[in-house]
């Protein structure tokens, strides 16, 4: 097997970073299997990629509904949501965060907690549950809790002694 020129591979790297993920994983296929024996593992250092997504790729080239696949990955492919994997995962939140819900009296459709997501994750994890805080931010949406701060809207006003207690703390200060 003869190398490509220098130029060319440098040509043929940028052209492979530019392709999606299912278009890589094709033309290193076509591109090893033009060089015959040795053709793998030359392209795969040339490009960085793994030996066997070449050959995943050489694979997909002799099959016709790969070939006819419009998407960058089959379906269903991935990790399973939390939702349909974890049982009681809502029934075990809603206990949880139960003891810790306020709402509006006059709107029973608006809720929050004082707790923040990584405590409700951590409750969740001392009832058995391991989850994430993104799964926890999914969990308060499903759920239509809102995220809540305390917040200061009423000025209190000046008292006449204020500037007497700074004083008083400047001169502790000094002595």
């Amino acid at each position: 097997m003869n190398p490509y020129p220098f130029k060319v591979e440098q040509q043929m790297q940028q052209f492979y970073h530019s392709l999606s993920e299912k278009d890589r994983r094709r033309y290193a296929a076509i591109e090893a299997v033009k060089l015959g024996w040795g053709g793998i593992t030359y392209i795969s250092q040339l490009f960085g990629c793994d030996y066997y997504t070449i050959r995943f790729g050489i694979e997909e080239l002799d099959d016709e509904s790969a070939m006819s696949m419009s998407e960058i990955r089959r379906s269903g492919g991935g990790r399973k949501s939390a939702f349909e994997t974890i049982e009681q995962l809502d029934a075990t939140f809603l206990k949880v965060i139960a003891r810790h819900t306020a709402g509006s009296p006059m709107d029973e459709q608006v809720k929050w907690t004082n707790l923040n997501r990584q405590e409700i994750a951590e409750l969740l994890k001392s009832e058995g549950i391991t989850v994430s805080v993104t799964v926890v931010d999914q969990l308060l949406e499903k759920y239509n809790y809102r995220k809540r701060k305390a917040q200061k809207r009423l000025t209190t006003g000046e008292h006449p002694q204020r500037n007497e207690q700074f004083e008083n703390i400047e001169q502790l200060k000094v002595s």
